[in-house]
């Protein structure tokens, strides 16, 4: 009996079933609309964050500074936004092997249609953040399960184009979002997303999503191997804007401010379209499924952590006289 091999080698039972044979143009239409519509949601609602936090009828805006302040910060959509989704991939390693990706995917819609569908209802900031918050955690399960799939394929050639889709939807989500609001209100400007999710703030938006999907979908011209002068330099834009706000002088000029806009877009798009990339070509495909959980989850823990720096320095500069 030394001599009979195991029915299975130790890679098998760790390695994801190989993808079958697809001509590539379906694996890339496949995983782009799939990116385009698991974001679209979430760049929705941050497009509408200043809307979702306008006091109703009857509340006051407790606005005891020179800055113009709604009661409650932005951060708290983008808490709602990116928390949720932080949960959902905790979670996800221990209850991933029971569901089936058929049924992670019905979930997801779910979810990201809930989503939609609560905020339009809102009738307060709390409901309309609890509906943020619905969406979320559809967005964080999608992107496990897609990024998963996507990283099976060779070459990146899944990774790619997801990360095109996902830019897609943040260009496509705030434009649309923008025309759709300047002819209805917040509620009724949520709907037509249902069939798939200030002006000068909103054009700001606009550009910081061009600036995402032109280096999300750049990934098949230009490829970054180190990604440390990505983060560098966003933290450096990140100081530049907050010393700005502390001395009450914002920007020189529309055109710095739709620069920095446009360069955060790129800066952030290309670290997260070059980070999967370089993770399906220097991981091997057994520990794959892991990697991906790892850095998306430690992704959404950034993106909290700024949700709470957000709401403290509201806190900080609108309390001010």
């Amino acid at each position: 009996m030394a001599d009979e091999e195991p029915l299975l080698s130790p890679e098998d039972d760790s390695a994801p079933p190989p993808p079958p044979p697809t001509s590539s143009w379906r694996i890339g239409a496949a995983f782009w609309i799939l990116g385009l519509c698991n974001n679209l949601p979430y760049v929705v609602m941050l497009s509408a964050a200043r809307d979702l936090l306008e006091p109703r009828p009857g509340e006051e805006r407790r606005n005891r500074s020179r800055h113009d302040c709604d009661p409650v910060g932005t951060g708290a959509v983008l808490l709602a936004d990116v928390v949720p989704a932080l949960v959902v991939k905790l979670l996800l390693p221990l209850a991933g092997p029971y569901l089936p990706d058929r049924w992670r995917a019905v979930a997801v819609a779910l979810c990201l249609w809930g989503s939609l569908s609560a905020v339009a209802a809102a009738r307060g900031t709390l409901s309309g953040l609890g509906g943020v918050a619905l969406g979320s955690a559809g967005a964080g399960l999608g992107e496990v399960t897609f990024l998963t799939l996507a990283s099976s394929y060779p070459s990146s050639s899944g990774i790619s184009y997801w990360s095109s889709g996902t830019g897609g939807a943040g260009l496509g989500g705030a434009l649309a979002f923008w025309g759709l609001r300047a002819w209805l209100p917040l509620p009724q400007s949520l709907l037509p997303f249902l069939a798939l999710p200030p002006l000068m703030l909103l054009r700001l938006q606009l550009l910081y999503q061009a600036g995402v999907f032109v280096s999300r979908s750049s990934l098949r011209c230009l490829r970054l191997r180190r990604l440390w002068g990505l983060a560098l330099a966003q933290v450096l834009l990140a100081a530049f804007l907050l010393a700005a706000v502390a001395v009450n002088h914002l920007l020189p000029g529309l055109g710095v401010a739709a620069a920095l806009a446009v360069g955060e877009g790129l800066l952030g798009g290309g670290a997260y379209g070059n980070a999967f990339a370089n993770l399906g070509q220097q991981v091997p495909l057994p520990q794959q499924p892991l990697a991906v959980a790892v850095v998306t989850l430690m992704a959404e823990v950034a993106i909290a952590a700024a949700g709470g720096v957000a709401l403290g320095a509201h806190a900080a500069f609108c309390g001010q006289e």
